[in-house]
């Protein structure tokens, strides 16, 4: 049986920016959900569901040893916080908004 959650039961997040671009950080809270998250937090997920904001490409970095993701996002905050009429020129919400991403705690490939 499959139980699908928001990201941030198993997972914190914090968020970042510099110019026009975006870096979020993912940490399980236990390690056994790292793989959930390698599994299933992408940089094409990203892409995907956070398309029309993110116009540049995602980079994924694995952080196995601190049970993490890094993303670096470019062209995530339109022109960055002195060009962006964006609320949130800063990028400070990417954290929230990947948490609200549901995942699967059974899943496996």
């Amino acid at each position: 049986m499959s139980q699908r959650v928001p990201l941030r039961q198993i997972a914190h997040a914090r968020s970042g920016d510099k110019g026009n671009r975006s870096n979020l950080a993912i940490f399980a809270y236990e390690p056994e959900h790292y793989e959930i998250l390698r599994q299933q937090i992408t940089a094409e997920r990203l892409k995907d569901t956070f398309g029309g904001v993110l116009r540049g490409p995602v980079k994924r970095y694995e952080l196995p040893s601190l049970h993490g993701l890094n993303f670096v996002m470019d062209q995530a905050l339109e022109g960055g916080v002195n060009e962006s009429l964006n609320l949130d020129g800063h990028g400070k919400s990417w954290s929230a908004m990947v948490l609200a991403l549901e995942v699967d705690l059974n899943f496996s490939e």
